[in-house]
């Protein structure tokens, strides 16, 4: 990435999102807006030969689309792309996460319209993130790097139907920026029955988390679904917090039963990762394991805390996978982490803490 300014390519068929966009951008400091393009042909023509330090880009396009042009430009000239597109809830964008975009923002509809003003602050805190990424993580990921799967997960040797009542280990995870590829890699690792429930609270907005959820769901053997109010945790399942609201638990007859609340105005971040292991921590004490994967900022580091205080375990993702170290980074710093771990053995090391396998 250059010194100076940074320097962005808005991609866009739409004349008026592209001028909106532009606008954006040029109200933020240190960024300069170099160029902008009408369709996928000219948009790569013009990556090659402006070398942007970051693209916004438009998925459904004229002549080229957002897909192809995400998979040529990172296998020729890796560049941070933010995808903004209409194609809320729509599992295209976790396609282009896949293809190597760091982030995307939802347009709020797919007509031309000055509604598309209020994505600004999203947008602006987006291209923040993205300008402290790791790249060559992003590109690992995008070509399929190493999986966890890949490493060889062991079969546990305890499976669900051998657990009493809800005595069994909850591990809940925190990721963002990087984090729905990260969170496959661990999830598609997971090819038998486990007797351990998880949990994830994923930076996400509303609309999108439930096509999260089933395109998890589709490489797993576990249960993945979207939680929804009063949902009981149970091994072998996983609950993905819904985007904009935060996810907690109370106990009820013995079991881990869902509350989903409103974000407070402190809430940076949501779903907030400290909200949900502050929530847990007390109830599950030694049998939960807290997990902060990839993204930007401190979000999970004093949930961390809490549950290092209810005799609980914490992992935190090694800074050499991490797409974006800042979330990892502020938990090492929080607390004594009981260990930190490389993505690709990240699915192994839960199994060995949880002391499920052989």
């Amino acid at each position: 990435m250059s010194f100076g300014k940074l320097r962005v390519l808005v991609i866009d068929d739409s004349a008026f999102n592209r001028r909106a966009i532009v606008k954006m951008l040029e109200s933020v400091p240190n960024v300069e807006v170099i160029g902008y393009a009408c369709d996928g042909e000219e948009g790569l023509r013009k990556v090659i030969d402006l070398k942007p330090d970051l693209v916004t880009l438009d998925l459904e396009m004229p002549r080229m689309d957002g897909f192809t042009l995400l998979r040529i430009v990172m296998q020729n000239q890796p560049t941070p792309i933010i995808v903004v597109s209409s194609v809320s809830g729509d599992e295209n964008v976790f396609k282009a996460l896949e293809l190597g975009a760091v982030e995307f923002v939802s347009k709020p509809t797919a007509r031309v319209s000055p509604a598309l003003m209020d994505i600004r602050d999203e947008l602006i805190e987006k291209v923040r993130e993205v300008t402290g990424a790791n790249l060559n993580n992003v590109i690992a990921r995008s070509s399929g790097g190493e999986s966890a799967r890949s490493r060889g997960v062991p079969t546990p040797k305890v499976r669900p139907a051998d657990m009493a009542g809800c005595d069994f280990p909850v591990v809940a995870i925190a990721s963002s920026t990087g984090g729905p590829p990260a969170l496959q890699t661990i999830f598609s690792a997971i090819q038998d029955e486990i007797p351990l429930a998880f949990v994830v609270a994923q930076h996400m907005p509303a609309n999108f988390t439930r096509a999260f959820a089933e395109r998890l769901n589709r490489f797993s053997a576990l249960t993945i679904h979207e939680a929804a109010e009063g949902d009981v945790l149970k091994p072998g399942h996983v609950l993905i917090a819904p985007g904009g609201k935060n996810l907690g638990f109370h106990e009820k007859d013995g079991e881990l039963v869902v509350e989903l609340g409103q974000p407070k105005p402190h809430h940076r971040y949501v779903p907030s990762a400290d909200v949900l292991f502050s929530s847990l921590a007390p109830i599950c004490g030694k049998r939960l394991v807290g997990v902060v994967l990839t993204g930007m900022g401190n979000d999970g580091s004093r949930g961390a805390m809490i549950i290092k205080q209810h005799q609980g375990l914490v992992l935190a993702e090694a800074e050499e996978t991490s797409v974006v170290f800042g979330m990892p980074k502020e938990t090492i710093s929080a607390v004594t982490v009981d260990g930190v771990v490389p993505l690709p053995q990240m699915c192994r090391e839960i199994f060995r803490v949880c002391k499920v396998l052989p």
